[in-house]
Order: structure tokens, then C-alpha cells, then sequence
């Protein structure tokens, strides 16, 4: 059995890049930060930081690009992908990416402090007809609601 799953939740280290292709799919990449915190033996608290490359497609490119920015939280689900390619002189280059499949908004940022304002959101999403995903900070988890 082979699995190919990727989840992170993470903040956007700049703004969203959308593009369109010759066949007119929108395509949108996106750099996330996940931080790590542990523990070390001194007992003093140490984090640190990965950078990930994001590629969303069709519809979920266009949110991204439309409701995210620098500084948004962001739940992507995907598959991890590397691809090559030879540059103008010749040599190999790598990159490896996360394939988005499934996207979830994260919390309003207070003051719009973590992207556009609640006001700016509310025109967007008027205009666009569309039920965006919020995911609330202060919602709690009752373990009743949990289907397992």
C-alpha cells in the first residue's frame, strides 16, 4: 500500500500568485510557513520554521487568490509532487511541490491584520455568490460531534 497525503495548516509568506493557462485553467501558487515548537533538554523552548511550496488549481486557485494574502492561515490537504526541468544552460533543476486538493480557509484576522478586512471580505463574497470556509478560532470540538 502507497499513500501520498500531505496536511499542513501554516500562514502565507507572501501574497497568492495566479495565473491563467493557454487552455484558460487558473492556476495559483502560494509559499506556506509551519512552525515547530518543542522542547529541548535544557528546557528551553525551541522553534523552528519549514517553507512550503503550494499549487492549487480551477476553482480552489481562484479562493486562494481571491481570499487569501501574506500573513493568512490556511489548511491545505494534497499530494507531494517533483518535477524537473533543464534551465538555459543546461542543467537539471528539481522542485518538489504540494498539490492541492482540498483547501480550508482559516479565522478572520482581527482588525485585518491577517488579511483583507471583515468589510473587504463581506464585498468579495457578496459579489462572488459563494459560500467561503471559515474556520473560527474560538469553535470548540465536542467529542459527541466526532463520528468515530
Amino acid at each position: 500500500m502507497n499513500v501520498n497525503k500531505v496536511l499542513l495548516v501554516g500562514r502565507l509568506v507572501e501574497n497568492p500568485e495566479v495565473r491563467t493557462t493557454p487552455s484558460g485553467q487558473s492556476v495559483c501558487t502560494l509559499r506556506m510557513a509551519t512552525n515547530r515548537t518543542w522542547t529541548d533538554k535544557q528546557g528551553s523552548r525551541q522553534t523552528d520554521a519549514e517553507y512550503h511550496s503550494i499549487v492549487l488549481w480551477g476553482k480552489m486557485a481562484d479562493i486562494a487568490s481571491r481570499y487569501l494574502q501574506k500573513g493568512s492561515i490556511a489548511y491545505i490537504e494534497g499530494r507531494i509532487q517533483t518535477r524537473s526541468w533543464q534551465d538555459q544552460s543546461g542543467v537539471k533543476k528539481y522542485r518538489t511541490e504540494i498539490i492541492a486538493e482540498n483547501l480550508q480557509l482559516g479565522p478572520k484576522g482581527e482588525g485585518g491584520s491577517h488579511g483583507p478586512s471583515s468589510q473587504q471580505k463581506e464585498e468579495r463574497h457578496e459579489s462572488s455568490g459563494e459560500d467561503i470556509p471559515i474556520i473560527e478560532e474560538d469553535e470548540e470540538i465536542d467529542i459527541k460531534d466526532i463520528p468515530f
